[in-house]
């Protein structure tokens, strides 16, 4: 068969020949053009690439950059949130303190006026209790003096009646025997 087929290719003709040549050429341009094609895209694709892998990196950096920056402005901003948290905390307990020491000075305050009213109306009660007390010995001593002026005067009222008694007894007795000399003597006593 080789030999076919070389016998084949020695038949050929010139222009066959040329023609071939020719198909070689345009299938060679075809192919460098194919190639060119192919080396334009792939240099458009590494550029491409590039491109996005800069993107990327660009991206990348500038997410670094953002989180590094909300980093930074998250710490101040906590910085902030204590620092004005401890500035309220000491304010609040500077007015907490403030209003429990006024609490305990007008307590005080307070405590000091009650004691104070206390005492003046305890010694005024004193004095009251001491002045009923007085009032009540003097009156005790006024009934005792008027109780014994009472008795001496009952004494003497019995003592006077007694002789007024004794006094009317003879007078009647008297006057009896003077106006009535006969009768008898026991009709004339007058019990008193």
């Amino acid at each position: 068969m080789s030999t076919a087929k070389a016998s084949s290719k020695k038949r050929r003709t010139e222009p066959q020949l040329a023609k071939s040549d020719h198909l070689d050429l345009d299938l060679s341009n075809d192919i460098k053009g194919i190639m060119s094609a192919l080396h334009q895209i792939r240099e458009k694709a590494h550029k491409d690439g590039l491109k996005k892998n800069e993107e990327t990196v660009s991206r990348q950096s500038f997410a670094k950059s953002l989180s590094k920056s909300s980093k930074e402005v998250c710490r101040r901003r906590r910085k902030e949130c204590e620092n004005c948290l401890k500035t309220e905390t000491a304010k609040f307990q500077a007015q907490y303190l403030q209003a429990l020491k006024d609490f305990i000075s007008n307590y005080e305050e307070e405590k000091e006026r009650l004691c104070t009213r206390y005492e003046q109306l305890r010694k005024k009660e004193r004095s009251l209790i001491s002045e009923h007390e007085k009032a009540c010995t003097d009156k005790i001593a006024k009934l005792e003096e008027s109780l014994k002026k009472k008795k001496q005067d009952d004494r003497t009222f019995s003592s006077l009646r007694k002789t007024l008694g004794s006094f009317l007894k003879n007078l009647f007795y008297v006057w009896g025997k003077l106006h009535f000399p006969d009768a008898d003597d026991a009709r004339f006593f007058v019990k008193l």
